[in-house]
């Protein structure tokens, strides 16, 4: 196959329509990032709205921080799917759309005929992905799940007891993040496999299962084999010694991992004693008495300032980092420089800000993003798209079947 670099550049979904019948994080983020990439996608939501329209600052109603962060690049119709008439206009939608996108429960579904074997039939290249809380074949399908119960239940909350001296949860919806870039994986795999085939999937994404598989990366040691050659749990990362390190004013992070870099670290030092010490000396011998070797960084950290070690083990090429608080990465020198931060101006909502889509490639077009819509924002646009006429679309209205956008003043 050749390519014709006359061509205008496009992004790699552009063509592809998803109907996103998701809401709070895991699905809004992995249809955000299909939008990113280039992708139609058409956010189905109750007159009420997506509950993360309520979470945080806002400068008018239904529009706060939690929903403007995760759900750019969509359109935005309100519909009530579970009257008869919000079905025959979902159905509409699923006629010319290429992914329908899910996070409910597998009974609700179905009667709302959501089911894939109840879709596949009327729409055969349909991708269907549906994400949930555990897999329809384990012992706990069909029970509420939301990120705090997934951390608990996936192993990831015992974990922190290391450092917390009892089970804690992450201070990050970690869960539900991880989970939807594995539906949006999933997704674009199903998308090229039915270029081959012509034929639509059932896509499931389990945040149960796929956390487990997360977490034991390298938290399964020994268990890989069976019968197991050593208990669970990866040494190294498991130690509550395992910090950044107290400098004289602040906190600076330190890994000294290779041999190469220890050497390095010891001359920075300038402690021969250290430099021949034979219980660090090497990566193996380091393994060995973590906790001391941790100690042992931080009682020589303690003695200088932040600023020192950080000229100091860039100049040695040891890996290292300041420990940035969450305000510090506004203004971050490599995310500043990089051109991470990006802003939009919003038609209601003034100058946001939002991180760069976390894909890169080179030849895709770097386009302003679509900004996260007004609730019911397009219904009417899309509703006449679907071949309606004026008088439906307002009898729709009338009902409550849909609603047109309720008016946001203009950003000031």
């Amino acid at each position: 196959m050749t390519s014709d670099r006359s061509a205008p550049a496009r992004r790699p979904l552009e063509g592809v329509r998803i109907v996103d019948l998701t809401t709070m994080i895991l699905g809004p983020m992995a249809t955000q990032y299909l939008g990113d990439q280039g992708a139609d996608v058409i956010k189905i939501e109750e007159p009420e709205g997506d509950l993360t329209r309520y979470i945080g600052p806002q400068r008018h109603p239904a529009m706060a921080a939690f929903y403007l962060n995760s759900n750019r690049n969509k359109r935005s119709v309100v519909l009530d799917i579970k009257r008869p008439e919000g079905q025959e206009v979902l159905h509409k939608l699923l006629d010319g759309a290429d992914v329908l996108l899910h996070s409910i429960r597998t009974p609700s579904a179905r009667r709302l005929g959501l089911g894939y074997d109840q879709l596949c039939e009327r729409y055969p290249k349909l991708v269907v992905c549906h994400a949930q809380g555990y897999s329809e074949r384990g012992a706990y399908a069909g029970m509420p799940a939301y990120d705090d119960v997934i951390q608990a239940a996936s192993g990831l909350a015992m974990l922190q007891s290391v450092v917390a001296g009892e089970p804690r949860f992450v201070p990050s919806v970690i869960a539900d993040k991880v989970s939807a870039v594995h539906c949006a994986f999933a997704v674009m795999a199903a998308l090229m496999q039915r270029v081959g085939t012509g034929q639509g999937q059932d896509v499931v994404i389990p945040m149960m299962e796929t956390m487990v598989a997360f977490n034991t990366v390298e938290h399964l040691w020994g268990a890989i084999f069976e019968p197991p050659l050593a208990p669970m749990g990866y040494v190294p990362v498991s130690q509550a010694s395992r910090r950044p390190f107290a400098t004289l004013d602040g906190h600076v992070c330190v890994l000294p991992y290779t041999d190469h870099h220890w050497a390095r670290f010891c001359k920075i030092v300038g402690d021969d004693a250290l430099t021949n010490d034979e219980r660090w000396r090497t990566h193996n011998a380091r393994q060995k008495d973590l906790a001391g070797f941790y100690a042992e960084i931080g009682r020589r950290v303690a003695q200088r300032t932040t600023e020192d070690w950080v000229a100091q083990l860039s100049a040695a090429d040891v890996p290292y980092s300041r420990v940035n608080a969450l305000q510090d990465l506004l203004t971050e020198p490599h995310l500043v420089s990089s051109g991470f931060w990006r802003t939009m101006e919003h038609p209601t909502e003034g100058t946001l800000r939002y991180p760069s889509p976390f894909m890169e490639i080179a030849s895709v077009p770097d386009r302003a993003p679509r900004h996260a819509p007004g609730l019911g924002e397009h219904t009417s646009e899309i509703l006449r798209e679907l071949g309606l006429d004026a008088d439906r679309i307002a009898t729709l209205h009338e009902s409550g079947v849909t609603r047109a956008r309720i008016k946001a003043p203009a950003a000031a």
